[in-house]
Protein backbone atom coordinates (compact mmCIF):
# COMPACT_ATOMS: atom_id res chain seq x y z
CA UNK A 1 0.00 0.00 0.00
CA UNK A 2 1.41 2.97 -1.22
CA UNK A 3 0.41 6.80 -1.72
CA UNK A 4 1.79 8.57 -4.65
CA UNK A 5 0.49 12.85 -4.24
CA UNK A 6 -0.18 14.06 -8.04
CA UNK A 7 -1.20 17.37 -7.30
CA UNK A 8 -0.68 18.97 -4.70
CA UNK A 9 -1.26 22.51 -5.09
CA UNK A 10 -4.66 24.73 -3.76
CA UNK A 11 -6.77 26.73 -6.12
CA UNK A 12 -5.18 26.72 -9.71
CA UNK A 13 -2.11 24.95 -11.13
CA UNK A 14 1.49 26.55 -10.34
CA UNK A 15 4.63 26.06 -11.45
CA UNK A 16 5.56 24.04 -8.33
CA UNK A 17 2.98 21.90 -7.84
CA UNK A 18 -0.54 21.00 -9.36
CA UNK A 19 -4.07 21.05 -8.78
CA UNK A 20 -5.41 18.02 -6.10
CA UNK A 21 -5.02 14.48 -7.13
CA UNK A 22 -3.56 11.97 -4.72
CA UNK A 23 -3.41 7.46 -5.76
CA UNK A 24 -3.68 5.11 -3.20
CA UNK A 25 -1.64 2.05 -4.91
CA UNK A 26 -3.01 -1.27 -3.79
CA UNK A 27 -1.11 -3.62 -6.19
CA UNK A 28 -0.04 -5.90 -4.04
CA UNK A 29 -3.17 -5.94 -2.44
CA UNK A 30 -5.49 -6.09 -5.06
CA UNK A 31 -3.93 -4.75 -7.97
CA UNK A 32 -5.11 -1.75 -8.88
CA UNK A 33 -4.94 1.95 -7.89
CA UNK A 34 -7.53 4.71 -6.51
CA UNK A 35 -7.60 8.27 -7.23
CA UNK A 36 -8.86 10.89 -4.90
CA UNK A 37 -9.78 14.01 -6.46
CA UNK A 38 -8.54 14.38 -10.37
CA UNK A 39 -7.82 18.20 -10.93
CA UNK A 40 -7.11 19.63 -13.81
CA UNK A 41 -4.13 17.84 -15.84
CA UNK A 42 -4.04 14.55 -13.42
CA UNK A 43 -3.46 12.67 -16.65
CA UNK A 44 -0.07 14.78 -17.22
CA UNK A 45 1.22 14.15 -13.82
CA UNK A 46 0.29 10.35 -14.67
CA UNK A 47 2.66 9.99 -17.58
CA UNK A 48 5.60 11.55 -15.09
CA UNK A 49 4.94 8.26 -13.11
CA UNK A 50 4.81 4.46 -13.31
CA UNK A 51 0.81 4.54 -13.18
CA UNK A 52 -1.39 2.96 -15.46
CA UNK A 53 -4.55 4.55 -16.58
CA UNK A 54 -5.96 0.79 -16.94
CA UNK A 55 -4.76 -0.06 -13.23
CA UNK A 56 -6.91 2.54 -11.69
CA UNK A 57 -10.69 1.01 -10.54
CA UNK A 58 -12.09 3.33 -8.07
CA UNK A 59 -12.02 7.53 -8.65
CA UNK A 60 -13.43 9.06 -5.12
CA UNK A 61 -14.52 12.80 -5.19
CA UNK A 62 -14.51 14.58 -2.35
CA UNK A 63 -15.95 18.09 -3.79
CA UNK A 64 -17.20 19.26 -6.59
CA UNK A 65 -14.61 22.64 -6.48
CA UNK A 66 -13.09 22.92 -10.42
CA UNK A 67 -9.56 21.81 -8.73
CA UNK A 68 -11.03 18.92 -7.55
CA UNK A 69 -12.95 17.68 -11.04
CA UNK A 70 -11.56 19.24 -13.98
CA UNK A 71 -9.02 16.74 -14.67
CA UNK A 72 -11.83 13.86 -14.77
CA UNK A 73 -13.43 14.24 -18.10
CA UNK A 74 -10.18 13.90 -19.63
CA UNK A 75 -8.83 11.07 -17.56
CA UNK A 76 -11.85 8.89 -18.34
CA UNK A 77 -11.21 9.23 -22.04
CA UNK A 78 -7.68 8.91 -22.11
CA UNK A 79 -8.09 5.93 -19.95
CA UNK A 80 -10.38 4.44 -22.76
CA UNK A 81 -8.18 5.17 -25.53
CA UNK A 82 -4.91 4.07 -23.97
CA UNK A 83 -6.54 0.52 -23.64
CA UNK A 84 -8.64 0.37 -20.26
CA UNK A 85 -11.12 -2.03 -20.51
CA UNK A 86 -12.04 -2.88 -16.97
CA UNK A 87 -14.71 -1.60 -14.98
CA UNK A 88 -14.50 1.92 -13.17
CA UNK A 89 -16.23 3.10 -10.67
CA UNK A 90 -16.69 7.08 -9.53
CA UNK A 91 -17.72 7.91 -6.09
CA UNK A 92 -18.86 11.54 -5.51
CA UNK A 93 -20.76 14.14 -3.93
CA UNK A 94 -24.50 14.77 -5.50
CA UNK A 95 -23.49 16.39 -9.04
CA UNK A 96 -20.91 14.19 -9.98
CA UNK A 97 -23.08 12.33 -12.38
CA UNK A 98 -24.32 15.26 -14.11
CA UNK A 99 -20.99 16.79 -14.51
CA UNK A 100 -19.48 13.63 -16.16
CA UNK A 101 -22.58 12.86 -18.06
CA UNK A 102 -22.43 16.29 -19.85
CA UNK A 103 -19.49 16.64 -20.39
CA UNK A 104 -18.67 13.13 -22.24
CA UNK A 105 -21.57 13.60 -24.24
CA UNK A 106 -20.97 17.16 -25.31
CA UNK A 107 -17.98 16.19 -26.00
CA UNK A 108 -18.70 12.95 -28.20
CA UNK A 109 -16.24 10.80 -25.87
CA UNK A 110 -17.30 7.01 -25.62
CA UNK A 111 -15.77 5.17 -23.27
CA UNK A 112 -14.53 1.25 -24.35
CA UNK A 113 -15.47 -0.16 -20.32
CA UNK A 114 -18.07 0.31 -18.21
CA UNK A 115 -18.36 3.20 -16.27
CA UNK A 116 -20.40 3.73 -12.84
CA UNK A 117 -21.23 6.71 -11.08
CA UNK A 118 -22.36 6.63 -7.55
CA UNK A 119 -23.57 9.92 -5.67
CA UNK A 120 -22.79 8.89 -2.13
CA UNK A 121 -24.15 10.29 1.24
CA UNK A 122 -22.20 10.09 4.68
CA UNK A 123 -21.73 6.52 5.39
CA UNK A 124 -20.01 3.18 4.23
CA UNK A 125 -19.59 4.02 0.21
CA UNK A 126 -17.62 1.10 -0.30
CA UNK A 127 -16.87 -2.40 1.27
CA UNK A 128 -15.55 -5.92 0.18
CA UNK A 129 -13.98 -8.90 1.72
CA UNK A 130 -10.34 -6.52 1.74
CA UNK A 131 -11.40 -2.96 2.25
CA UNK A 132 -14.11 -0.64 3.51
CA UNK A 133 -14.10 3.27 2.54
CA UNK A 134 -16.40 5.21 4.92
CA UNK A 135 -17.31 9.04 3.96
CA UNK A 136 -18.26 11.58 6.58
CA UNK A 137 -19.32 15.79 5.26
CA UNK A 138 -16.45 18.12 6.24
CA UNK A 139 -16.58 22.18 6.93
CA UNK A 140 -16.16 23.41 3.74
CA UNK A 141 -18.02 26.23 1.18
CA UNK A 142 -19.27 23.29 -1.19
CA UNK A 143 -20.79 19.60 -0.03
CA UNK A 144 -17.23 17.96 1.09
CA UNK A 145 -16.30 14.60 1.91
CA UNK A 146 -13.53 13.03 3.75
CA UNK A 147 -12.78 9.38 3.48
CA UNK A 148 -12.01 6.57 5.52
CA UNK A 149 -9.71 3.94 3.78
CA UNK A 150 -9.89 0.49 6.41
CA UNK A 151 -7.86 -2.44 5.31
CA UNK A 152 -9.38 -5.30 6.95
CA UNK A 153 -7.48 -7.53 9.59
CA UNK A 154 -5.73 -10.66 8.03
CA UNK A 155 -5.40 -14.47 9.75
CA UNK A 156 -2.32 -14.27 11.49
CA UNK A 157 1.04 -15.98 10.59
CA UNK A 158 0.45 -19.92 10.17
CA UNK A 159 2.63 -21.92 12.89
CA UNK A 160 4.20 -24.39 10.27
CA UNK A 161 6.53 -25.67 12.95
CA UNK A 162 4.02 -26.87 15.28
CA UNK A 163 2.64 -28.79 12.01
CA UNK A 164 6.12 -29.79 11.14
CA UNK A 165 6.29 -31.21 15.07
CA UNK A 166 3.08 -33.12 14.84
CA UNK A 167 3.90 -34.53 11.16
CA UNK A 168 1.59 -32.80 9.20
CA UNK A 169 4.16 -32.34 5.93
CA UNK A 170 3.40 -28.67 3.53
CA UNK A 171 1.27 -29.23 0.85
CA UNK A 172 -2.84 -28.18 -0.08
CA UNK A 173 -3.19 -29.13 4.02
CA UNK A 174 -1.31 -25.91 4.62
CA UNK A 175 -3.19 -23.85 2.57
CA UNK A 176 -6.69 -25.44 4.34
CA UNK A 177 -5.47 -24.89 7.70
CA UNK A 178 -3.76 -21.19 6.85
CA UNK A 179 -7.80 -20.61 5.71
CA UNK A 180 -8.96 -21.13 9.29
CA UNK A 181 -10.27 -24.87 8.23
CA UNK A 182 -10.83 -27.74 10.11
CA UNK A 183 -8.34 -30.85 8.73
CA UNK A 184 -9.23 -34.58 8.89
CA UNK A 185 -5.70 -36.01 8.39
CA UNK A 186 -5.33 -39.21 6.75
CA UNK A 187 -4.54 -40.81 10.16
CA UNK A 188 -8.07 -39.85 11.56
CA UNK A 189 -6.80 -37.12 13.77
CA UNK A 190 -8.77 -33.55 13.15
CA UNK A 191 -6.31 -30.47 12.88
CA UNK A 192 -8.41 -27.04 13.78
CA UNK A 193 -6.70 -24.43 11.87
CA UNK A 194 -7.58 -21.62 13.99
CA UNK A 195 -5.39 -23.85 16.69
CA UNK A 196 -2.00 -22.93 14.32
CA UNK A 197 -2.94 -19.72 13.62
CA UNK A 198 -0.68 -16.33 14.67
CA UNK A 199 -2.30 -13.38 16.03
CA UNK A 200 -4.43 -11.22 13.20
CA UNK A 201 -2.56 -8.86 11.05
CA UNK A 202 -4.13 -5.23 11.97
CA UNK A 203 -5.28 -3.79 8.99
CA UNK A 204 -3.81 -0.44 7.53
CA UNK A 205 -6.22 2.78 7.72
CA UNK A 206 -5.44 5.87 5.71
CA UNK A 207 -8.04 8.65 5.76
CA UNK A 208 -7.66 10.95 3.20
CA UNK A 209 -9.66 14.39 3.57
CA UNK A 210 -10.91 17.36 0.92
CA UNK A 211 -11.30 20.95 1.84
CA UNK A 212 -12.29 21.65 4.93
CA UNK A 213 -11.88 24.20 7.91
CA UNK A 214 -11.33 22.26 11.62
CA UNK A 215 -13.93 19.26 11.68
CA UNK A 216 -15.39 17.06 14.30
CA UNK A 217 -15.95 14.39 11.33
CA UNK A 218 -12.69 14.76 10.41
CA UNK A 219 -11.37 13.86 13.70
CA UNK A 220 -13.46 10.65 13.61
CA UNK A 221 -12.47 9.66 10.25
CA UNK A 222 -9.04 10.25 11.15
CA UNK A 223 -8.72 7.81 14.63
CA UNK A 224 -5.61 5.77 14.89
CA UNK A 225 -5.07 6.31 10.91
CA UNK A 226 -1.68 5.31 10.07
CA UNK A 227 -1.66 7.62 7.61
CA UNK A 228 -3.59 11.08 7.95
CA UNK A 229 -4.07 13.40 4.50
CA UNK A 230 -4.95 16.90 5.54
CA UNK A 231 -5.49 20.01 3.43
CA UNK A 232 -2.91 23.24 4.70
CA UNK A 233 -3.63 26.27 2.51
CA UNK A 234 -2.59 28.49 5.11
CA UNK A 235 -0.41 29.24 7.52
CA UNK A 236 -0.30 29.32 11.59
CA UNK A 237 -0.98 33.01 11.52
CA UNK A 238 -3.32 33.00 8.91
CA UNK A 239 -6.22 31.22 10.94
CA UNK A 240 -8.91 33.96 10.32
CA UNK A 241 -8.01 33.98 6.51
CA UNK A 242 -8.60 30.20 6.96
CA UNK A 243 -11.95 30.38 8.60
CA UNK A 244 -13.10 32.83 5.90
CA UNK A 245 -12.24 30.52 2.73
CA UNK A 246 -13.46 27.18 4.38
CA UNK A 247 -9.92 26.07 5.10
CA UNK A 248 -7.47 24.99 7.59
CA UNK A 249 -4.05 25.96 8.42
CA UNK A 250 -0.76 23.69 9.53
CA UNK A 251 -1.26 24.00 13.04
CA UNK A 252 -4.99 23.31 12.88
CA UNK A 253 -4.15 19.93 10.78
CA UNK A 254 -1.66 19.42 13.02
CA UNK A 255 -4.27 19.22 15.81
CA UNK A 256 -6.73 17.11 14.08
CA UNK A 257 -3.83 14.77 13.74
CA UNK A 258 -3.29 14.95 17.37
CA UNK A 259 -6.77 14.42 18.39
CA UNK A 260 -6.94 11.29 15.88
CA UNK A 261 -4.28 9.26 17.34
CA UNK A 262 -3.18 9.36 13.77
CA UNK A 263 0.32 8.17 13.27
CA UNK A 264 1.44 10.09 10.26
CA UNK A 265 0.24 13.61 8.81
CA UNK A 266 0.53 14.50 5.21
CA UNK A 267 0.04 18.52 4.75
CA UNK A 268 -1.82 18.79 1.42
CA UNK A 269 -3.75 21.38 -0.87
CA UNK A 270 -0.47 23.80 0.11
CA UNK A 271 -1.52 27.52 -1.59
CA UNK A 272 0.96 29.05 -4.35
CA UNK A 273 1.12 32.11 -2.07
CA UNK A 274 3.83 29.97 -0.31
CA UNK A 275 7.29 29.40 -2.26
CA UNK A 276 9.89 26.41 -2.12
CA UNK A 277 11.36 28.71 0.08
CA UNK A 278 8.74 28.42 2.90
CA UNK A 279 7.79 24.84 2.68
CA UNK A 280 10.32 23.71 5.13
CA UNK A 281 8.54 26.85 7.77
CA UNK A 282 5.40 25.35 7.26
CA UNK A 283 6.46 21.59 7.73
CA UNK A 284 7.55 23.11 11.08
CA UNK A 285 4.45 24.97 11.99
CA UNK A 286 3.04 21.40 12.25
CA UNK A 287 5.52 19.88 14.24
CA UNK A 288 5.09 21.98 16.62
CA UNK A 289 2.10 20.50 17.42
CA UNK A 290 2.25 17.14 15.76
CA UNK A 291 5.65 16.40 15.36
CA UNK A 292 5.15 13.30 12.75
CA UNK A 293 4.14 15.67 10.05
CA UNK A 294 5.29 15.99 6.39
CA UNK A 295 4.44 18.47 3.80
CA UNK A 296 3.82 16.85 0.74
CA UNK A 297 5.03 17.66 -2.52
CA UNK A 298 4.07 17.21 -6.44
CA UNK A 299 5.43 13.20 -6.78
CA UNK A 300 6.11 12.77 -3.01
CA UNK A 301 5.64 9.06 -2.35
CA UNK A 302 5.33 7.13 0.52
CA UNK A 303 4.90 3.49 1.88
CA UNK A 304 2.26 2.42 4.56
CA UNK A 305 3.78 -0.62 6.29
Amino acid sequence: MDLLFLGTGAGVPAKSRNVTSIALKLLEERGAVWLFDCGEATQHQILHTSLKPRKIEKVFITHLHGDHIFGLPGFLGSRSFQGGETELTVYGPPGIREFIEVSLSISGTHLLYPLHIEEVEEGMVFEDEQFSVEARMLDHALPCYGYRIVEKDKPGVLQADKLKELGIKPGPIFKKLKEGETVTLDDGRVVDGQDFLGPPIKGRIVTILGDTRPSPEAVKLAESADALIHEATFSKEQEKMAHDYFHSTTQQAAETAAAANAKRLFLTHISSRFTEAEWPELEREARETFPDSHIASDFFEVSIK
